[in-house]
C-alpha cells in the first residue's frame, strides 16, 4: 500500500514537469509537425549510421591500399638489392620503335657502355666487337619480330671509357607483351659482365691444354727413357764381355775408356731421374753455406773437360775474381750448372764453350754457359725450360736437365733464361743472389 502512494506521487510530479507539460501542449496543438519532425529525426539517425559504415569501409579500403604500398615499396627494395647483389642491368626494349632504354643499372666496374635512353637499336652493332655483331644483330632482330621469344647472348662490348677496350658481357632478355595480332611491343631483359667467368675459363682451357701435353710429353719421355738406357747400358754390358778377352794393352785402355764414357753418360742419366723425383716430391729443402763459387765452377769445368772433343770443340772458363764467395746450397748449384755443361757439350760440334760468371750488381752473381752450337729458336725459348721437352728430336737427352736446373735456380731464390740466336750458339744463364 505504501509503495502504490510513493508511486503516485511520482506520477502526479512527472506529470506536473514543465518540459512534459510543453510536449503535451505541442501534440495537442500540431501532432501532425510532430510526426514529421519524428520521422526527419529517424532519417538523419538513419543517414549517420550509413556514413558511419561508409567512412568505416573506406577506411579499410585505405589501410588496404596503404598495406600494399608498402608491400610494393617493400618489393622494390628487395629487388633492387637482389640486382645490386647480382650486379645486374635492367633494360626494355620498344620493338615497334626499335629503340633500348636502360632502367638500372648496377654494374660495378666504371667502363660499362650505358646507351642514352631510347637509343636505336642499329647502333647498337658498332659498340660490339666485330666477330659478335652480326650475331647479336640477327638474335635482336629474332626477338623483335616475335621469331624467338626468349634471347641469350654472350659477347664482348667496347669499354664506355677506355678506346681500344672490350669486356665481355651476358644478356638475357624475353617478350613479356604483345598486341592482338601477336607482335611484341615490350621486350625486358638484363645484362651483367662475365669477364671473371671468362677468364676462369681461359685458365681451364689453357689448364687442360696443358695437362694434355705434359701427358703427351711425358709419353714420349717413357718411350725415349727406355731408349737412352738402354744405349750406354747395352755398351757397358758389351765392351765389358769383351774386355777378358782382349789383349792389347792399348785396345783394353781404349775400351776401359768407353765403359767409364757410358757410365757417367747412364749416371748422369739416373741423377736426371733421381733431381726430378726429388722434386716432384717437393723434397726442395735448401742446406746453405758459404763456398768459393770459383773452386766449384772450375770442378765442373774439370768434368766435363773430359767429354768434349778437343779437336772442335775448345772448353775455356772466364772468371772476372780467382776469389768469390756465395751463402748457397752447393749441390743444387752443382746440378745446375752440370745441366748447362752438359746441355752446350751435347749441342756444340764446332766452336767454344765458355763457363764463367759476373757481377751485375753487389747483390747477384750471374753463371752463365755459351757456346756455339745449335742455338734456340725465339718460339721455344720459354718452353726449352719444361719438364719433358726436347727441341731436337734427334739429340739424345731425356729432356729433363734445363727443368731441373730451372727448378733448382727458383728454390735458390734466383731467375734462369736464354739468350741465342738459331744457328750461331747459346748462352744460358742464371742470376742468384749472393748472400
Amino acid at each position: 500500500m505504501q509503495t502504490f502512494q510513493i508511486k503516485c506521487v511520482l506520477l502526479r510530479k512527472l506529470l506536473s514537469h514543465p518540459m512534459l507539460k510543453l510536449c503535451l501542449y505541442a501534440h495537442a496543438v500540431a501532432a501532425l509537425q510532430v510526426y514529421l519532425l519524428w520521422g526527419l529525426g529517424i532519417l538523419v539517425a538513419a543517414f549517420l549510421v550509413a556514413l558511419i559504415f561508409r567512412q568505416r569501409r573506406t577506411g579499410d579500403r585505405l589501410r588496404g591500399e596503404l598495406a600494399e604500398l608498402a608491400k610494393l615499396k617493400q618489393g622494390n627494395i628487395e629487388y633492387e638489392f637482389i640486382l645490386k647483389a647480382m650486379r645486374l642491368a635492367t633494360w626494355h626494349i620498344d620493338p615497334l620503335q626499335r629503340t633500348l632504354s636502360m632502367d638500372n643499372d648496377f654494374r660495378e666496374d666504371q667502363d660499362n657502355y650505358t646507351p642514352p635512353p631510347a637509343t636505336n637499336l642499329d647502333v647498337l652493332p658498332s659498340m660490339i666487337a666485330k666477330s659478335d655483331a652480326d650475331r647479336v644483330k640477327a638474335a635482336i632482330d629474332d626477338i623483335c619480330t616475335g621469331r624467338i621469344n626468349t634471347y641469350h647472348q654472350q659477347y664482348r662490348v667496347k669499354s664506355g671509357s677506355v678506346t681500344g677496350l672490350t669486356y665481355w658481357e651476358d644478356s638475357i632478355a624475353t617478350i613479356v607483351d604483345r598486341d592482338s595480332e601477336g607482335r611484341p611491343t615490350r621486350i625486358v631483359g638484363t645484362s651483367r659482365r662475365i669477364d671473371d667467368q671468362k677468364n676462369m675459363e681461359a685458365a681451364l682451357i689453357s689448364a687442360r691444354n696443358k695437362a694434355e701435353e705434359s701427358d703427351r710429353l711425358k709419353t714420349a719421355f717413357i718411350a725415349n727413357m727406355g731408349h737412352e738406357i738402354r744405349t750406354p747400358l747395352n755398351a757397358i754390358v758389351g765392351f765389358s764381355d769383351l774386355l777378358p778377352v782382349v789383349e792389347s794393352e792399348e785396345d783394353r785402355n781404349q775400351i776401359i775408356k768407353e765403359i767409364q764414357f757410358n757410365n757417367q753418360k747412364l749416371l748422369r742419366i739416373i741423377n736426371g731421374l733421381v733431381s726430378m723425383s726429388k722434386i716432384e716430391a717437393e723434397a726442395k729443402n735448401l742446406v746453405k753455406s758459404q763456398t768459393n763459387l770459383v773452386s766449384v765452377l772450375k770442378d765442373i769445368a774439370n768434368v766435363h773437360a773430359a767429354t768434349v772433343d778437343t779437336q772442335n770443340v775448345a772448353l775455356v772458363t772466364q772468371f772476372p775474381y780467382t776469389e768469390l764467395m756465395i751463402n748457397t746450397d752447393v749441390n743444387k748449384l752443382r746440378e745446375l750448372v752440370d745441366n748447362f755443361m752438359s746441355n752446350a757439350v751435347k749441342f756444340t760440334l764446332k766452336g767454344r764453350i765458355t763457363l764463367g760468371y759476373d757481377l751485375p750488381d753487389g747483390e747477384h752473381v750471374r753463371i752463365w754457359v755459351a757456346d756455339t752450337g745449335l742455338g734456340v729458336a725465339e718460339a721455344d725459348r720459354q718452353r726449352i725450360f719444361d719438364r719433358f721437352v726436347k727441341i731436337n728430336e734427334y739429340v739424345p737427352g731425356t729432356g729433363l736437365g734445363l727443368s731441373v736446373a730451372k727448378s733448382h735456380a727458383e728454390s735458390l731464390g734466383g731467375k734462369i733464361g736464354v739468350d741465342s740466336k738459331l744457328g750461331e750458339g747459346s748462352t744460358f744463364w742464371v742470376e742468384l743472389p749472393l748472400i
